[in-house]
């Protein structure tokens, strides 16, 4: 069932598709379609267009492009059930890939499938409002056999702990794990596995790491005087490499980040929501505002990923996904991983399927995504590519190679597709890759471009979850719990002076004189012989054997 079947959804704002602005010279709009049945098409042509004629549900890409003309009964389409097999979308800046992505969304919402979208420039939020109809969208409706009618979609905004719009997604640093947060604080290797035992000490004493703060207390006290011992056993935290993690830390803080961690901590099963009417909602995390932090936000899209595959069971191949993620900006996440950050990437993508869940990775070329995670990806929809320097051509070549063999001359197609034209290849019902086609893409039906801002600021308020998430809480936790604990040894130890010196006074007034007095207890001594911090291990103690059990990122399994 397509989207046009669906029935539109009340919104605001309108704008003319972008993607239907560039047509190549020999592609003149409205001269240049076909018009003939299926079987008349040309022998490739038919061949692709065979490849294509699913049986099932299936979303409408667009129309067949070859030898210059674009035939709107040649229906380049996707099977519903194969969404979770994955995809990439590709191609350089300005050739499409949002509205692709937007375009893809709206059918899968009018399917009953809820989307994630990261809206990184702040434009996707228009795919909660209809379209505005034009000459445009009237030409390429027409050139591609697209019946349009202006629709919006449900939609629930986000924002990364508060920051810009949207309702506050946060997570707590315990969740998050050491490998995620590695990254995001680009920590080496060695680095990285004493932050993996940091974590470990927390969880096995039930010091609960909610904010960086109590991250920081943690990693303070291990350093101490009073904490060496604590890691002794196990490797150790040397003071050096605790400086570095210390110093990362507050970099992080002062670019922003302390928000993002925190409770209440998001419940990524929000994200697999249906609308009423039994359309999917279609999720938008608002990231305009974190851009300059793009090792952050991409992690964060990773943690949501992960937090999804603890949670979800099982359930196999499916008549349709329970949740379609697009990854924008894909190449961030990979940028300078660790081979164990990798090798957690690819075992999530490959086994998050099982689980329902399609993931589509946006970015500029194919290039930037890992060859092990690109392996994994079925589905592909392909923009233009330029070739203006040697590198530029060499990654075109690479391209190419990467595509199933095909009638097309792709080096010239990949260079030579106007806006709003791809080539694609999908798999089948049966799991088998289609034949490639160039194709003209159909311009999406709700807004290109964001909604006002007064409009977002509403749907945010009006949602059901801004009350379940919108203010931030601080409970007790490791930081609160060290704090006490060095508080209570401190006054403990000022006690115990305080009774000494009153000793010392009362014998020294006494006649007679008094004898030697025995050498005073170091601090260490007085603070470990109290009695509070006898009280206090003995608590500690009852907590061992608690730690958290962590996935293959080290997220923590949460209970829902």
């Amino acid at each position: 069932m397509s989207v046009s079947e669906q029935p539109p959804a009340a919104a605001e704002g309108a704008q003319e598709p972008e993607g239907a602005q560039a047509v190549p010279a020999a592609q003149e709009p409205g001269a240049a379609q076909s018009t003939a049945p299926a079987g008349a098409l040309p022998g490739p042509a038919a061949e692709i267009a065979a490849g294509y004629a699913f049986e099932g549900a299936a979303l409408d890409l667009g129309a067949l492009l070859w030898d210059g003309v674009c035939h709107p009964d040649a229906p380049i389409r996707i099977p519903l059930p194969v969404l979770n097999r994955h995809g990439l979308v590709a191609g350089a800046t300005g050739t499409g890939k949002t509205k692709t992505l937007q375009l893809i969304a709206e059918q899968l919402s009018a399917n009953g499938v809820p989307v994630f979208l990261a809206d990184i420039k702040g434009d996707v939020s228009g795919v909660s409002a209809p379209g505005e109809d034009g000459e445009r969208v009237r030409e390429r409706a027409a050139q591609v056999g697209q019946e349009w009618r202006a629709t919006g979609f449900p939609c629930e905004f986000y924002g990364l702990g508060g920051t810009g719009p949207g309702i506050p997604v946060r997570a707590t640093v315990t969740s998050f794990g050491p490998v995620l947060l590695s990254k995001v604080l680009q920590l080496n290797q060695t680095q990285e596995q004493s932050l993996g035992l940091i974590f470990h000490y927390a969880d096995s004493k039930g010091l609960e790491l909610v904010d960086l703060k109590d991250l920081r207390a943690v990693v303070a006290f291990l350093v101490s005087d009073t904490g060496k011992a604590e890691l002794k056993g196990i490797g150790g935290l040397s003071t050096v490499t605790a400086g570095v993690i210390l110093r990362s830390i507050t970099a992080f803080e002062q670019q922003g980040a302390g928000g993002f961690f925190g409770e209440p901590e998001f419940d990524t099963a929000e994200f697999l929501r249906t609308a009423a009417d039994g359309r999917g909602i279609v999720s938008v995390l608002e990231l305009p505002a974190v851009q300059d932090k793009p090792q952050l936000f991409s992690t964060f899209l990773m943690w949501m990923l992960a937090d999804l595959f603890n949670d979800l069971p099982e359930v196999g191949d499916l008549e349709k996904p329970k949740l379609v993620f697009f990854f924008d900006e894909a190449h961030l996440l990979f940028s300078g991983a660790s081979k164990a950050f990798l090798a957690s990437i690819t075992q999530t993508v490959r086994l998050i399927r099982s689980k329902g869940v399609g993931v589509f990775f946006v970015t500029q070329t194919p290039k930037d995504v890992p060859s092990d995670v690109l392996a994994q990806l079925g589905n592909r929809v392909q923009h233009a590519l330029r070739a203006f320097t040697p590198d530029d051509a060499k990654a075109l070549k690479a391209t190419v190679r990467t595509f199933p063999n095909s009638p097309y001359d792709l080096e010239e197609v990949l260079t030579g597709l106007g806006t709003g034209e791809a080539v694609v290849t999908v798999l089948s019902e049966k799991g088998a890759p289609t034949p490639v086609a160039a194709t003209r893409l159909r311009a999406p039906q709700s807004l290109m471009g964001p909604i006002d801002a007064a409009a977002l600021d509403a749907a945010v308020k009006g949602s059901p979850l801004h009350g379940r998430y919108a203010e931030a809480v601080d409970r007790e936790s490791a930081y609160e719990k060290l704090t006490a604990e060095q508080r209570a040894a401190e006054a403990a130890a000022l006690q115990a002076a305080a009774a000494k010196e009153a000793e010392k006074a009362e014998k020294a007034e006494k006649p007679g004189g008094a004898r030697a007095p025995k050498p005073e207890p170091s601090l260490a001594e007085q603070v470990v012989g109290s009695g509070i911090f006898k009280s206090l291990a003995r608590s500690v103690g009852t907590q061992l054997g608690r730690e958290i059990s962590r996935s293959i990122f080290g997220t923590a399994r949460r209970r829902r």
